[in-house]
């Protein structure tokens, strides 16, 4: 009975602590004023990551989706709330096609997404991009699905 006690305010604490924000107070300003500033809630690339960081594109094509555009807009708003970030954004293929077709067509893909980023008013140069081809799959498999989640755009912090 008490360790099921003891595991209930254990478990009611482990939760508790959870779910507190943490707060930095600065008590330095002048005339005494105390400010109060939230973290954000991570790195920066676990914040891009939350908003989405990763944009598909459909077989043999680099032109982006109305879910790629959604996933980009989210992207520039964070980007525009934190100037200091660059970004590199790596275009991605699936496993067909030959070495250099893909590296082509991976940089059309990271150059689609960076355009769409500029478009929405993230300065051209905190923008970089590179091109991976087949070479850096997300999933391993020899089909659609696995395809599918490879032909992509994925926006790394710097």
């Amino acid at each position: 009975m008490n360790l099921k006690i003891l595991s209930l305010v254990a478990a009611m604490l482990l939760v508790a602590g959870c779910s507190q924000s943490s707060t930095d107070t600065d008590n330095t300003k002048g005339g005494g004023q105390t400010t109060t500033q939230t973290t954000s809630g991570g790195s920066p690339q676990e914040q891009i990551t939350k908003v989405g960081n990763t944009v598909y594109f459909a077989f043999d094509r680099s032109d982006i989706t109305s879910e790629g555009r959604a996933t980009l807009q989210r992207q520039a708003q964070l980007l525009q709330q934190n100037p200091s970030w660059t970004v590199t954004i790596q275009g991605n293929c699936d496993e067909r096609g030959t070495v250099e077709y893909n590296l082509g067509l991976g940089e059309r893909r990271a150059n689609a997404a960076r355009q769409a980023l500029i478009a929405l008013g993230v300065a051209a140069n905190r923008v970089q991009i590179i091109s991976y081809g087949k070479e850096r799959p997300a999933v391993a498999g020899h089909n659609e699905q696995a395809w599918a989640q490879n032909r992509r755009a994925v926006t790394v912090i710097n």
